[in-house]
């Protein structure tokens, strides 16, 4: 939704989109705005908590039949086996989403891959269409005055238009862009601890072509998981920068990392808002 500095200000139940690659601050800055009346809506944690629940624990229990004390406990079901999902623990998704590659090494094949991508993509796309619901029951249910969408940073892969019409329906959508220099040290975080990621898949076969070319491989089961993310995360991280720039233009505002690092509470957030909806006016 497109705002004036007025409008935004008498705006009474405000409601905005944290766009961006994680680690640009978007769940920092919601954790923040939490404790300030702000319902802190986190899509990943609604993809682990609501959409992938069961084949997070599917894939968990899978793994835990691999030893024979384990299958024979949860066969006796003797023990049970749960998500320990939060807000600031996601690692069960990224888990469940995997690596490529050599099976030795933890990688997953080609065919698995995609099928947990796909899974995601579906997720993130139904965890989207809720934020309107949740819009309401933040302040209806739990009585929050605002309301932060922290979105996923492959909301802007989904090639979904409906999503887009929500989100900019309920919410006011905010582009956090990398710095170069910041830039830089997120791909060097990365590179350092290379992470399961979602990716497009034309994306991706694209991209998988071009390493496998250039490690000289002849099949996916030879990919090292970990050298392949790290090879990936500039191109997709490059990649993903017009399609947030193509949201943010016809529906939304941009703020750096660089300001975003000057947000210490509540009114800082907000003035930097009025910034960005007065640079865009």
């Amino acid at each position: 939704m497109k705002l004036s500095v007025d409008e935004f200000r008498a705006w009474e139940h405000k409601c905005i989109t944290l766009l961006g690659m994680s680690g640009v601050g978007k769940t920092r800055l919601a954790n923040m705005l939490r404790r300030n009346d702000w319902f802190h809506f986190s899509g990943d944690y609604r993809i682990g908590t609501r959409y992938l629940d069961e084949p997070i624990l599917d894939n968990i229990k899978q793994q835990a039949m691999r030893v024979p004390f384990l299958r024979d406990l949860l066969r006796s079901d003797s023990i049970g086996i749960v998500n320990n999902i939060s807000v600031d623990n996601l690692q069960p998704v990224a888990s469940f989403l995997g690596k490529l590659g050599n099976p030795e090494h933890g990688g997953l094949t080609l065919r698995e891959f995609k099928r947990r991508q796909e899974l995601h993509r579906h997720a993130e796309i139904a965890a989207m269409h809720d934020v309107p619901e949740f819009v309401r029951k933040a302040q209806e249910i739990y009585g929050y005055k605002h309301f932060v969408n922290d979105a996923g940073g492959s909301v802007c892969e989904l090639d979904d238009p409906e999503i887009l019409r929500i989100l900019n329906e309920h919410t006011l959508m905010l582009y956090i862009k990398a710095t170069e220099e910041d830039e830089r040290e997120l791909i060097r975080r990365a590179e350092a601890d290379p992470k399961p990621l979602y990716y497009r898949e034309e994306f991706l076969d694209q991209q998988l072509d071009a390493y496998m070319n250039e490690r000289g491989l002849p099949y996916v089961a030879l990919i090292e998981p970990d050298d392949f993310v790290r090879w990936m995360f500039p191109r997709l991280f490059y990649a993903r920068i017009p399609r947030y720039e193509s949201i943010t233009a016809a529906a939304g505002y941009t703020v750096s990392t660089d300001e975003l690092a000057k947000v210490h509470d509540e009114s800082d957030f907000l003035r930097l808002v009025e910034r960005a909806l007065e640079r865009q006016a």
